[in-house]
């Protein structure tokens, strides 16, 4: 089983991310970085027309972190306890170049194969080296507590409409469950129970967003046995009943907004 990490670069604007409780912005200066997949809600806080949000996101391949920090000269420092999933850190001007190098191969796709993967692993080693790769570290590590929460975390997000036992979650990545309730809360400011209902709920928002379905049929699709529970917890998340909420978003004068579930 395989965690997809990625790194958002903006070149013009500004994001703000609500993760749980924990708001990140991050612009043209610093760069967004999860570690994990997390359910998240993303809003573009500054653009204009004439000057629209820019950015670039990237999946970071696991086995090439892995393969960097296999080497005895790629020094990291060791992860501290409770570090979250997702930071944003400086985005320096080595870093930036490596992703103008990498946007500029747009221009010449005969060299996408052979370069592509030079800079990206460029990328990668930018942000090992920096502060925020202590996160990267922890979840590439085989045996680290945060590689194990991290395998609770992909099982959540691919079974998310599925019951959930803690218990059997706690199994599946080798822990004890008030262990892997503690790491999993330092990992993604949030209880794996809090975790599978806001996947639930921004599943069930796309699907009535993007494919028209009514609130009903949606809350039994994503895993709740009652649309009155479905339509309480949607409240309280995006606050605002669901059809209300999906209304307001086709409007016009809807606020750009992205709702995903990110790694």
């Amino acid at each position: 089983m395989t965690y997809e990490p990625g790194v958002t670069v903006i070149a013009q604007g500004r994001k703000r991310v609500d993760l749980g409780r924990s708001t990140f912005f991050y612009g043209d200066s610093r760069y967004l970085l999860t570690a994990v997949d997390l359910p998240i809600v993303s809003q573009i806080v500054e653009a204009s027309e004439a000057a629209p949000c820019l950015a670039m996101s990237l999946k970071l391949e696991m086995p090439a972190i892995r393969e960097l920090l296999s080497q005895e000269e790629m020094q990291v420092a060791e992860t501290p306890a409770h570090t979250p999933a997702m930071a944003t850190g400086e985005a320096t001007v080595e870093f930036l170049s490596a992703c103008c190098r990498l946007i500029d191969l747009l221009d010449t796709p005969r060299d996408i194969p052979f370069l592509s993967g030079l800079i990206q692993r460029e990328l990668v080693y930018r942000i090992l080296r920096g502060p925020e790769g202590v996160r990267l570290r922890a979840i590439a590590t085989l045996g680290d507590q945060s590689h194990r929460t991290a395998k609770a975390i992909a099982w959540i997000k691919a079974n998310y409409a599925k019951p959930l036992r803690v218990e059997d979650l706690a199994q599946l990545a080798g822990m004890g469950p008030s262990t892997l309730h503690h790491h999993f809360r330092a990992l993604t400011s949030m209880s794996p129970l809090q975790y599978q209902k806001q996947l639930r709920l921004q599943a069930a928002r796309g699907r009535m967003l993007v494919d028209g379905l009514d609130a009903a049929s949606v809350a039994f699709e994503v895993g709740y046995e009652s649309a009155s529970q479905f339509n309480r917890e949607y409240g309280r998340l995006f606050g605002q009943p669901p059809m209300r909420d999906i209304r307001t978003l086709r409007s016009p004068s809807a606020p750009p907004l992205e709702s995903v579930n990110r790694r």
